[in-house]
């Protein structure tokens, strides 16, 4: 009984890992980190459409939810440095 229990536990144990390298694998081609930090001032930002605050955060693998002035102050607070969000 002792080496069914182990051969049971062997099997779910190479299977977890086979999952755990399959899942590494496809993580690995769902996103893929910029090369560049973006460069937009605040007022680049002010202006800039939704569809390309969407593309822009999909682009750094965050969230595009919420209305265009949400997903704009997420944006701002996410790539701007504290003081380029003032404006002077």
């Amino acid at each position: 009984m002792g080496s069914l229990a182990s051969d049971i536990a062997q099997t779910m144990l190479s299977s977890g890992r086979k999952n755990d390298a399959e899942q590494a694998k496809k993580s690995c081609w769902e996103f893929q980190m910029p090369l560049h930090y973006p460069r937009y001032t605040k007022a680049d930002y002010e202006r800039m459409p939704e569809w390309k605050l969407d593309c822009l955060l999909k682009e750094y693998g965050l969230p595009a939810i919420g209305s265009a002035v949400e997903k704009r102050k997420f944006a701002m607070g996410s790539f701007l440095w504290p003081s380029q969000q003032i404006l002077l």
